[in-house]
């Protein structure tokens, strides 16, 4: 197993610490990040996997609203309280808190629903989109720079991503359009766990939603005084996909104002079956913008 992938794994694997409470309280590791910030997409996951721990076996998330408090320290670990506030005949709704050093990082919520008939309708995937074998890596595109974060993109996230058209990791080329498309999954083969999987594509899930708002404005990541700093995230779950297998995530930004951008995003398999719907507002800021 790829390095990564073994740390995507272990960070999802939280220590149940046995306190019962008026909360269930789980512990789980911080990944190293080369800017000292732990990942928003890993203090996520880890509260989805937090408060699935306390849901009934037959019951899936399918929504997820949280709030980006604090920057995470990545030497420090995390402690995530859950509080079960309901469970219904269809629906579990929980409320998760994720801590260091007694404050508070990220607050979430998350429902769960066990399996139900209903309507069925999606957008289409997009048809024009190029195979992702025939794009560049990452690693492929950074791994020749000698820089701790360009090496860290490259070698040392778990998940494989390629940019239609383009990255915009050092320059943003082309059109200074709304709209971009990443094909991503992981490294390697991830267990068969689905509930694994749906906290891997949370995880992954932040890694590139912001990139619309800087693409319209020409904007690459090494742009000089840029600060990006996700402010709150949302994710609808609509039906089970591997995170192993290549899905395809579709991006735009209908706006951005006062030193904030918002992006959506839908993901689908290869099959063009959309997984799931994501939203984030950010504070996006530039030194001559401030």
């Amino acid at each position: 197993m790829h390095a990564p992938l073994d740390g995507l794994i272990t960070a999802l694997d939280l220590v149940d610490t046995g306190a019962r409470t008026s909360e269930d309280i789980f512990t789980g590791p911080s990944q190293w990040m080369p800017h000292g910030r732990v990942f928003g997409g890993q203090v996520l996951a880890q509260s989805l996997v937090a408060a699935t721990r306390t849901v009934a076996d037959d019951r899936h998330v399918h929504s997820m609203h949280g709030y980006f408090l604090r920057p995470g320290d990545v030497d420090e670990s995390i402690t995530f309280a859950v509080d079960r506030i309901h469970d219904g005949r269809s629906f579990s709704t929980r409320r998760v808190q994720a801590y260091q050093t007694g404050l508070p990082i990220l607050s979430m919520i998350a429902s769960f629903q066990d399996d139900d008939e209903g309507l069925v309708h999606q957008i289409e995937m997009p048809g024009d989109m190029p195979d992702p074998e025939s794009l560049p890596s990452t690693a492929e595109v950074l791994g020749h720079l000698d820089h701790s974060v360009a090496q860290h993109w490259a070698n040392d996230r778990p998940f494989d991503m390629r940019h239609v058209p383009s990255p915009i990791y050092l320059k943003a080329d082309g059109e200074r359009t709304s709209h971009q498309a990443i094909w991503m999954k992981t490294l390697g083969p991830l267990p068969d766990d689905p509930d694994l999987h749906r906290a891997a594509l949370a995880y992954a899930s932040d890694y590139s939603i912001m990139e619309p708002v800087l693409r319209r404005h020409g904007l690459p990541w090494i742009t000089p005084g840029l600060k990006v700093a996700s402010l709150d995230h949302a994710m609808w779950w609509h039906r089970f996909g591997r995170v192993d297998e290549w899905v395809l995530y579709v991006q735009d930004s209908p706006a951005a104002q006062g030193g904030r951008g918002l992006s959506r995003g839908s993901i689908f398999n290869r099959d063009g079956l959309l997984l799931a719907t994501v939203a984030q507002e950010g504070m996006v800021r530039i030194p001559s913008r401030r």
